[in-house]
């Protein structure tokens, strides 16, 4: 088998078995090995497994575990999608997914950092304001995050906005 046969037969496999943590371990060999095409339908299918996934933990009433390996790679892919969309400018899909996201985990720091997105994709900031404004991008990679996880002071400033006007708890 070649090269890319393998790695389809890999990706197979985790589709198969539904595991988000996999297809994201071979995330680097699919850029690497996938044309645009194929490496396009690699992520619409971690994405649809992370919906599957989303709506089974909704239904459940559960909070995911960001200890357990395939919630961790829920709330990335759910994260990295909210993103997308936040990024081609689709503010209130974006503001729906974070205003999600912030309720879904276990994991405080993360639940915090979303609700910063969502108040910012709600208030239609561009992600580019967010990121340069609301975001600490460098602390934020410090920290070693998959999500922006540290914002500088104006993020206090837009949170207590939003918690005068009632939107949160």
């Amino acid at each position: 088998m070649s090269k890319v046969e393998d790695l389809k037969a890999e990706v197979l496999k985790a589709l198969q078995s539904s595991d988000i943590a996999s297809l994201y371990v071979l995330e680097q060999k699919a850029h690497d090995t996938f044309d645009e095409e194929t490496l396009s339908g690699f992520y619409v299918n971690i994405l649809d497994l992370a919906l599957e996934r989303l709506t089974d933990t909704l239904e459940a009433h559960r909070v995911m575990d960001t200890n357990e390996v395939q919630d961790f790679a829920t709330l990335r892919a759910l994260y990295e999608y909210a993103i997308e969309n936040y990024s081609a400018g689709q503010t209130a899909d974006a503001s729906a997914l974070f205003e999600v996201l912030s309720g879904l985990s276990n994991d405080e720091k993360f639940s915090k950092s979303m609700k910063f997105h969502w108040i910012a994709s709600k208030e239609k900031l561009t992600l580019d304001d967010f990121l340069d404004n609301i975001a600490d991008v460098d602390a934020t990679q410090n920290a070693g995050t998959f999500y922006i996880s540290c914002f500088n002071k104006e993020a206090q400033k837009l949170l207590s906005i939003s918690q005068t006007d009632g939107e949160l708890s």
